[in-house]
């Protein structure tokens, strides 16, 4: 199978492509909350706002793989440094996955959703795929903001708590694979829970 990739960023500043903050305008419907997925690592707990009005099948797909255990123990297989730590497949290779639909599902780029517009900024989850409506259970997270990034990866969430462990993560030495700065981590670090909690938007 094709790994799952995003263009990293050194080919975004060739052209290549590869083998924020403030009030949420994603709360749920039930009246001011936000919806958080606290993901335990092995390097400490990151929080994460999901944005169900902008990407509800993602969303569900990520919860309910969550409430099936299915990220506990997998690791974070990739590192492009000062770009985006990945994780997601539970064979480590990058070429794996699954969603909840039984299949590849399909992208939510709505050009008018709030993250959207925002794009591709420090702290921003978003999936992984190997080409338009690939998705599974593979994600990303943003170690900086990548303006040139296509708009191809559907956004589902913001780190709110825990970028310092981002960092971190971010920071462990890794085995060049897809040029000097992108490759796997030599050191595990791994995905230990994920688990849903609700919380009081801030106005």
């Amino acid at each position: 199978m094709n790994r799952f990739l995003l263009a990293g960023a050194a080919s975004l500043a060739l052209g290549l492509t590869l083998n924020s903050c403030g009030k949420s305008e994603n709360m749920t419907a039930d009246k001011g909350t936000a919806e958080i997925a606290v993901m335990a690592t092995s390097m400490g707990t990151i929080e994460i706002e999901l944005y169900r009005n902008d990407a509800p099948r993602t969303v569900d797909n990520f919860v309910k793989l969550a409430e099936q255990k299915y990220f506990d123990g997998i690791k974070f297989h990739r590192i492009a440094k000062g770009f985006v730590i990945q994780g997601g497949d539970p064979t480590g290779t990058g070429g794996g996955g699954k969603s909840i639909y039984g299949k590849e599902f399909e992208d939510e780029l709505n050009p008018a959703a709030p993250s959207f517009k925002t794009g591709y900024v420090r702290g921003t989850v978003a999936m992984a795929n190997r080409g338009p409506n690939t998705n599974t259970s593979q994600f990303f997270i943003m170690l900086q903001d990548a303006p040139r990034l296509p708009k191809a990866y559907t956004i589902f969430g913001r780190v709110v708590s825990g970028l310092d462990v981002v960092d971190r993560i971010g920071a462990v030495e890794i085995t060049p694979e897809m040029g000097a700065t992108d490759g796997r981590p030599k050191t595990d670090v791994a995905i230990t829970s994920v688990r849903m909690k609700q919380q009081t938007a801030p106005r």
